[in-house]
């Protein structure tokens, strides 16, 4: 629903890719914000802003190199978005941290921990090894 591990992981792209990268995150069904997402991003300095959950549909651009998915049905969507379209679609199965119960230090840590995979499969993906490493 676009609400939480999409917007994300957007933020942490546009933060760990260069400028000159397109990065825009859509779900397949329009969600809301979750207050959550904003107190995990704010932890590392970084805020959603103004943006607001979208859809597909919502996006202004339909070309695309690269579509990441992080949940099943976004995954399977995407798929059948781009069977007539040479675009790459990732899956990276990321844990729902929605379904986090207890206290509320509990759930942020859900949160937290999704956060940091996702820091991490970022910069595993794109992260080009210099001359030496």
């Amino acid at each position: 629903m676009n609400a939480v591990r999409s917007p994300m992981a957007e933020q942490l792209a546009r933060r760990m890719l260069p400028a000159t990268v397109f990065v825009a995150s859509a779900g397949v069904r329009a969600g809301e914000r979750d207050p959550f997402v904003d107190a995990v991003l704010a932890e590392d300095g970084l805020s959603l802003g103004e943006r607001h959950p979208r859809t597909l549909n919502d996006l202004e651009d339909d070309y695309f190199d690269l579509i990441v998915t992080l949940a099943p049905e976004a995954h399977h969507a995407a798929l059948e978005l781009t069977r007539s379209l040479a675009v790459e679609v990732e899956y990276w199965p990321t844990p729902d941290p929605t379904d986090a119960g207890g206290t509320r230090e509990h759930i942020m840590a859900s949160y937290r921990d999704v956060r940091e995979r996702l820091k991490a499969r970022i910069h595993s993906r794109f992260t080009v090894p210099r001359p030496g490493d």
